[in-house]
């Protein structure tokens, strides 16, 4: 039955998400920390990232990472075929009727409206997860040098997350481990 809970829960963020990796992380949130209360806040965060630094679609690793949390590896299967079930049928659905709605002006006006939802979404979670993650003056350093070079330098984006992981353990070191004091 947990198997078919996982897999539910991440079928239905599947289908009432739209956007992406971070797009999910209010529903992620939501189902897995505040209802559910499978994972804490923090630990969400670290699937999260485990996520995002692992090749592939961010929200499919995070649900696979989770669900091996909850289960074991048949819970990470399950938490992986209900997220990737949704997308599979809308993408079926859509490409049957694609060209009859293209130009449709009630869809394109739609989806500008998606947009926007989206972005308030995502800055709400953002500023949630800054509260919980950005307890010191370290944390917030990596996170500005990251900010900053995310938005205006080359880097590729894991090399950013490798780097402000070393930078976390050298400070960490370099205080003597005070920071988890």
């Amino acid at each position: 039955m947990e198997c078919l809970d996982l897999f539910l829960t991440f079928f239905r963020i599947g289908i009432l998400t739209f956007g992406g990796g971070l797009t999910m992380l209010p529903m992620l949130k939501y189902e897995l920390v505040e209802t559910k209360k499978w994972i804490s806040e923090e630990r969400l965060l670290d699937c999260y990232a485990i996520g995002q630094c692992t090749p592939g679609i961010i929200a499919v690793n995070t649900a696979t990472y989770v669900g091996y949390i909850k289960k074991g590896v048949i819970g990470g299967i399950s938490a992986t075929l209900g997220m990737i079930s949704p997308s599979i049928l809308i993408i079926t659905i859509v490409a049957m009727f694609l060209n009859s709605f293209m130009n449709s002006p009630i869809l394109l006006h739609a989806l500008v409206g998606i947009r926007g939802a989206v972005c308030a979404l995502m800055l709400n979670t953002v500023i949630s997860l800054a509260k919980k993650s950005l307890i010191s003056k370290q944390a917030i350093g990596i996170c500005l040098v990251t900010l900053v070079l995310a938005l205006f330098s080359p880097v590729p984006t894991i090399c950013l997350i490798i780097l402000a992981g070393i930078a976390g353990v050298i400070l960490d070191r370099i205080q003597g481990g005070k920071s988890h004091e």
